[in-house]
């Protein structure tokens, strides 16, 4: 029966930063879900109550003054890989688990990484603009791109996702160069024919396309900066799929500017979405999505029973299958 479910906090149905019905309808088969715009309105008769907390595209945002308000919490359970958002030190100080879907999410953004490349490299939306336009009356021959096909590519960040990267850039005779923590092993390697650099300088001098797919932490902050877009080709493209801030934006700016680097593919910018009077919103050679990496159907709903299978696996004391914890 509806009211022997455990109850749980969801952003909203539908709207801006909502689920699909048909998403908020796997969590509600098993959860008595409250809306955060319900909870402000009735705090103290949903509060105690509230076990479980899903976060869906950032939302709600669990600060410290909404977590002190639900004593019974026993889960926060996050859609995607990153959890920069969460204040991890102290929800674990609350006696409360952390879960992310990390795997579930890796194919469609590894598609929406070759999606950015080729889609800026072949000049698409460019494409598509004089087509579409109504002056248009010819088609004219200076809309040239840049070949994908045998061209040189670099992964910063080889984990599930770089992996899933390189495994797609075969299909295009790719040559493919990485740059991680730690050396993926030879067998994984080979089966993807990459090669290792050590230094992440020695990737950006020789890659005609920079795929930035690393969580952001700490050591990642600023990872690409002026310094190192410098030693970028000038005809080199920079794709960014992991946050906004592992590129430092004003650097960025001044390098698509000045000609330092060719052109930037971003499914993500600090903050999402930028000012409307941002400098890289007027560029054109800056091609934006609005973090679109996990929007697929099919990935939402693996994304959506994900969350639901890690919050039901703490709530009743089992296994849980992708608890985040801290290091």
């Amino acid at each position: 029966m509806q009211g022997e479910k455990p109850w749980a906090l969801i952003s909203e149905v539908g709207g801006e930063h909502g689920y699909l019905e048909e998403l908020a309808d796997i969590l509600q088969q098993h959860f008595r879900t409250v809306c955060y715009s319900e909870l402000l309105l009735h705090r103290e008769l949903y509060g105690p109550r509230i076990q479980a907390l899903f976060i869906w595209k950032f939302c709600p945002l669990p600060d410290r003054s909404l977590l002190m308000s639900l004593p019974a919490l026993k889960v926060i359970s996050s859609g995607g890989v990153g959890v920069d958002h969460l204040d991890l030190t102290f929800i674990n100080s609350l006696g409360v688990k952390v879960t992310n879907t990390p795997h579930v999410v890796s194919d469609a953004t590894a598609d929406m990484a070759m999606a950015l490349l080729l889609s800026s490299a072949r000049k698409i939306l460019e494409g598509h603009r004089i087509s579409v336009a109504p002056e248009t009356t010819k088609i004219p021959q200076r809309l040239m791109g840049f070949e994908v096909t045998g061209s040189t590519l670099g992964i910063i960040g080889m984990g599930e996702i770089g992996y899933k990267i390189a495994q797609r850039s075969r299909g295009f005779d790719m040559k493919i160069l990485y740059h991680n923590r730690t050396r993926r092993a030879v067998e994984e390697e080979r089966e993807v024919e990459a090669c290792y650099c050590e230094s992440l300088d020695d990737l950006l001098r020789m890659s005609d396309f920079v795929i930035v797919a690393v969580n952001l932490n700490s050591d990642t902050t600023g990872l690409i900066g002026w310094r190192e877009m410098s030693l970028m080709k000038p005809t080199a493209t920079l794709v960014n799929i992991s946050r906004g801030l592992v590129v430092e934006q004003d650097a960025l700016v001044k390098a698509l500017q000045t000609g330092t680097i060719h052109a930037a593919a971003l499914d993500v910018t600090h903050p999402e979405p930028l000012p409307r009077d941002h400098p890289l919103l007027s560029l054109p050679n800056v091609l934006i999505t609005p973090h679109l990496g996990i929007n697929t159907y099919t990935t939402a709903r693996r994304m959506v029973q994900r969350m639901l299978d890690n919050a039901q696996a703490v709530i009743n004391g089992l296994s849980i299958p992708d608890e985040v914890k801290l290091k």
